[in-house]
């Protein structure tokens, strides 16, 4: 229970600023007025949680993808356009792979702006920036100290509030997530309340 505890109260703490209303702006700009798509990206298991966050705001109406940091560097990186935006996860912001992502980005598409998440403010990735949102640097509750664990679960916090606060800006519906989301128990429901919001109008 006292790891439980702790996970909560880190989410509890999350330092909540202006940088919010400022991605939240940034990516329906990017995407929604000007046709970019949202870039993630992230290693390890700060990886994984920016994987879970992009294919969360593509089943929301939000177009995202992964792209992973070693792969840019062997061609990957041509999937990147202008009018895309990146949204980079490193709980010590300065993952290399990712500050090498940084400049072969901006080698590509000169303009490309960056939101990150990430524990560090002084940070280099917090300094390239246009939105950073911190996480508080929450201890791990891994008794090593080491493993990510608590941040990981900050992070995914912060990747849902990103998520619910674009679907809130551009007004998605149930209609729009059953047009996504066809398979099993959540396409099935999407498109029952679909219908009752048919009915509504």
């Amino acid at each position: 229970m006292a790891v439980l505890a702790q996970e909560v109260e880190a989410v509890r703490n999350i330092p909540v600023t202006e940088e919010y209303d400022k991605a939240i702006a940034l990516i329906v700009n990017h995407v929604h007025r000007l046709g970019g798509t949202l870039v993630l990206s992230g290693m390890g298991k700060a990886g994984q949680v920016a994987m879970n966050i992009a294919t969360t705001f593509s089943s929301t109406g939000t177009p995202a993808y992964f792209l992973h940091p070693s792969e840019a560097q062997h061609g990957d990186l041509g999937i990147v356009r202008p009018n895309d935006i990146m949204l980079l996860v490193s709980n010590s912001g300065k993952t290399r792979e990712l500050l090498e992502l940084v400049e072969l980005s901006r080698g590509l598409v000169p303009g490309m702006q960056f939101i990150v998440i990430t524990s560090s403010p002084k940070s280099p990735l917090a300094k390239i920036a246009t939105a950073c949102l911190l996480t508080g640097s929450p201890q791990e509750v891994c008794p090593l100290g080491l493993t990510p664990t608590t941040s990981t679960t900050v992070m995914a916090v912060i990747g849902d509030l990103l998520v619910v606060s674009v679907m809130q800006q551009i007004g998605f519906t149930s209609t729009d997530y059953a047009r996504r989301h066809h398979g099993g128990y959540l396409g099935t429901k999407s498109r029952r309340q679909s219908k009752n919001e048919d009915k509504e109008l």
